[in-house]
């Protein structure tokens, strides 16, 4: 018997042989349909995944906190037919078993974990700052790995090109705002503000819009920062935009102070009300804003 007839009779040998044969195959198979989730079944257990599933025009089948989401985010709006389940920290654990998901959604370091989850089905986290002080780019890669886990990749390909002409276009019908820095603030409550710092998504998207932040101090690893009111009064000679999110007994309660009435960009005329857009969102929320600094533009004190 020849030498090659006892290496392929050898069973450790031949089995050698046929892995070195299909690896290749192996891993270079398409991911299997049986292997995808059913994207009619996905739930978002946080804000920003909402915005990750929407933009590649899949409807989440549940989301958490839906009426604070209409206050805070608003856009893309929710159907009445999509499930709200609980809290976005303490989501109903028995009614997602009921829905039996596909796929869970949730934002890293917020909300249960993972392994909490577990029992209930798979799940995917998302960041929206990894450290780098660049959300947007992180926005990006997030909505480039989601689509890759539930297979329509041409989806992101498709959007993340529509995106960035969107940026171009509205970098020249915003030119305007490059005369003066700008200010981007909310209440929380009658004596503290939340302002939009470095960090921030609207920053990253000022910063290709070139439009520059009036706010200059330190912010969060979020990108915002929480000052008393008064803090404001040191903006001189800035743009100032109010993001409202349905407090409109707080707001009136404070504009009706002396003090506010004192402010800078209020005494100049140059403050502007501007409905709610969400501060730690992706793509979708990064086009709101433009577009909602457009109408500030265009409207009166």
């Amino acid at each position: 018997m020849s030498s090659s007839s006892n290496f392929y009779h050898d069973p450790l040998r031949r089995r050698l042989l046929e892995a070195m044969v299909l690896s290749p195959l192996l891993f270079s198979l398409p991911t299997r349909a049986a292997e995808l989730p059913d994207i009619t079944r996905i739930v978002a257990l946080e804000w920003l995944p909402v915005e990750l599933l929407i933009a590649l025009g899949v409807m989440p089948l549940a989301v958490a906190d839906i009426h604070n989401y209409n206050q805070w985010v608003q856009h893309p709006r929710l159907p009445q037919s999509v499930i709200d389940v609980g809290q976005r920290t303490e989501p109903n654990l028995e009614l997602l078993q009921q829905i039996k998901p596909s796929l869970l959604l949730l934002s890293k370091g917020y909300g249960p974990t993972p392994q909490k989850l577990q029992p209930i089905g798979p799940t995917m986290a998302f960041a929206f700052n990894d450290g780098s002080g660049k959300p947007l780019d992180v926005a990006k890669n997030s909505l480039q790995q989601l689509a890759t886990r539930i297979g329509l990749e041409a989806r992101a390909v498709q959007h993340l090109q529509q995106f960035e002409t969107f940026l171009q276009d509205a970098r020249s019908r915003l030119q305007d705002y490059r005369q003066q820095p700008l200010l981007l603030f909310t209440l929380l409550d009658t004596r503290h503000a939340l302002v939009i710092g470095h960090n921030s998504l609207f920053q990253a998207v000022m910063e290709r819009l070139d439009i520059e932040n009036a706010w200059q101090e330190q912010a969060n690893f979020w990108g915002t920062s929480v000052v008393g009111i008064e803090r404001l009064m040191a903006i001189k000679n800035a743009r100032a935009i109010y993001l409202d999110h349905g407090n409109q007994a707080m707001m009136d309660k404070v504009s009706s102070s002396p003090f506010w009435q004192a402010l800078p960009f209020v005494r100049q005329g140059q403050l502007r009300r501007m409905p709610a857009v969400w501060f730690y969102g992706a793509t979708l929320s990064a086009m709101r804003f433009c577009h909602l600094l457009a109408q500030a533009q265009e409207s009166k004190p």
